[in-house]
C-alpha cells in the first residue's frame, strides 16, 4: 500500500533547497522567504537579540519558581546527551535551582547512551527513569512502523508525556527543555519569539495524527497505552505547569553544549560517527535512532546529514560547500549495525520491512529506475 505522503505532510510539489544551508522546502511546516528557509532566518535574528536581557529574564523566572525548602522546583528532560544535560548543570550550577531530572527509556539503550546517563546521575542530579513494558512497547513501535512511517512514534509520546506526568505528580510548575526544536530547525514559528509554549500545543507539534488513545484499536489495553500518555490538561491547568526553553534564554549551539557537558557532567562522544551522518555526539541513546532517521530520508529526502550539517552551516562550523558534500557522502546511509536487532524487536521479516520502507516514497522526491531508488533532486545537482 502507497502512502500519499505529500498529501498527508502537506509537502510542496517543487523540491527547493534553501540558499544558506542544504535544508529543503520538504522539512514538515518549514517556511521560504527569498529562498531563505525560517531556521536560517530565525538564526540571523538570534544574532542581534541582547541576551543579557534575555539571562536576566531567566532569573527572574527561576526567581518566582525557586523553592525555598529545597524541595525540587523544575523538572528537566534529560537522556544523558549533551543538551539536557546542559540545561540542568547551568540551572542547579549558576542559577541555584534544585531540577528533578527525567529520562523516557529509549527502545533499546546502546552502551555509550547508558554510559552518559549515568555519569551525569553521578555528576550530582536527582532523576527518574520512565520505563515503559517491553511488550507494549514492541507493539507500538510496529504499528508507529507500519502505520505513521516512523518506529520512534512511541518513545516520542513517552518523551513528551512523562515530564509533564512527573511535574504534575511532583508538584512542579516549571518544565525546562533544551532548544525550541520547531524554531531552531525550522517549523511552525508561532513561539520563535516567546520563552514558552502552550502546553496544549503539545500534540499538535510531536504527534503525527494519531493520538495514543487509538492504538486501543489495534489491540492495546488501555493500561498498556496509558504509561505513553498526558495527564489530564485539567490537572497539568491546576498544577499551573508550563513549558520553557533555555535556548530562548541562551544561545543555543550544540556544539558548545557538546564541550560543556564533556567538561561538566562526565558525556562522551561515540568512538566513530553514527550512521547517516559524520558527527559523533548527538542522538546516540537508541539503538534504533538510525531508522528514525532514515524514515526521514524516505519521507521527505532529509536524512540525519542533512540535519547535522544544516544547524552547523547556521551556527558558522562548516560552510554550505562542505555541508552539500557531507550530505551527498552520508545523507541516507542505511543504518546497517542494529537492522537484525530491530526486525527482532519489531517481529518483522525483511521483506515487510522493505515494503513498508517504499511505501512512504512520494513520485515527487523519488524515482525508480533499473530497480534502484534515487533522489530526483539532490541538493548537489540543484
Amino acid at each position: 500500500m502507497r502512502r500519499n505522503t505529500m498529501e498527508i505532510y502537506k509537502l510542496p510539489q517543487r523540491v527547493e533547497y534553501c540558499k544558506r544551508c542544504v535544508m529543503s522546502n520538504q522539512r514538515p511546516r518549514i517556511t521560504f522567504e527569498n529562498g531563505i528557509c525560517s531556521a536560517c532566518l530565525f538564526s540571523d535574528f538570534k544574532r542581534t537579540v541582547d541576551w543579557r536581557t534575555r539571562e536576566w529574564e531567566l532569573e527572574k523566572l527561576c526567581d518566582e519558581v525557586r523553592s525555598k525548602n529545597g524541595d525540587f522546583d523544575v523538572v528537566v528532560p534529560v537522556s544523558g546527551g549533551k543538551d539536557g544535560s546542559f540545561v540542568a548543570h547551568v540551572l542547579k550550577t549558576k542559577y541555584g535551582m534544585n531540577p528533578l531530572t527525567v529520562t523516557w527509556s529509549p527502545l533499546r539503550y546502546t552502551d555509550i547512551g547508558r554510559a552518559n546517563l549515568t555519569a551525569f546521575i553521578d555528576s550530582g542530579f536527582h532523576h527518574i527513569l520512565g520505563t515503559p513494558s517491553i511488550e507494549s512497547t514492541r507493539k507500538l513501535t510496529k504499528l508507529s512502523f507500519k502505520y505513521l512511517g516512523d518506529p520512534f512514534q512511541p518513545f516520542i509520546y513517552g518523551q513528551t508525556n512523562f515530564p509533564l506526568r512527573v511535574a504534575v505528580d511532583y508538584g512542579i510548575q516549571l518544565i525546562m527543555y533544551g532548544e525550541n526544536g520547531e524554531v531552531e530547525y525550522g517549523g511552525d514559528m508561532k513561539n520563535a519569539h516567546r520563552p514558552d509554549r502552550d502546553v496544549s500545543d503539545h500534540e499538535k507539534h510531536y504527534f503525527s495524527s494519531f493520538p495514543p488513545e487509538l492504538w486501543s484499536e489495534y489491540g492495546l489495553t488501555s493500561s498498556e497505552i496509558k504509561p505513553f500518555s498526558a495527564p489530564s490538561m485539567e490537572e497539568v491547568s491546576k498544577n499551573k505547569t508550563k513549558i520553557h526553553f533555555m535556548s530562548y534564554y541562551h544561545y543555543w549551539d550544540p556544539q558548545e553544549n557538546f564541550y560543556y557537558c564533556k567538561e561538566n557532567t562526565g558525556f562522551s562522544p561515540n568512538p566513530t560517527r553514527s550512521e547517516g551522518t559524520y558527527s559523533r555526539y548527538a542522538s546516540l541513546d537508541d539503538k534504533f535512532d538510525g531508522f528514525h532517521y532514515f524514515l526521514g530520508f524516505i519521507k521527505f529526502g532529509i536524512g540525519r546529514a542533512t540535519s547535522d550539517a544544516a544547524h552547523e552551516i547556521r551556527d558558522g562550523k562548516i560552510t554550505r560547500e562542505d555541508g552539500i558534500a557531507l550530505v551527498k557522502k552520508y545523507d541516507g546511509e542505511f543504518p546497517e549495525t542494529y537492522f537484525k536487532e530491530f526486525l527482532a524487536y519489531s517481529d518483522l521479516t525483511e521483506d515487510e520491512f522493505w515494503e513498508i520502507i517504499d511505501s512512504w516514497r512520494s513520485d515527487h522526491i523519488w524515482r525508480k529506475e533499473a530497480n534502484i531508488w534515487t533522489l530526483r533532486n539532490p541538493i548537489w545537482r540543484e
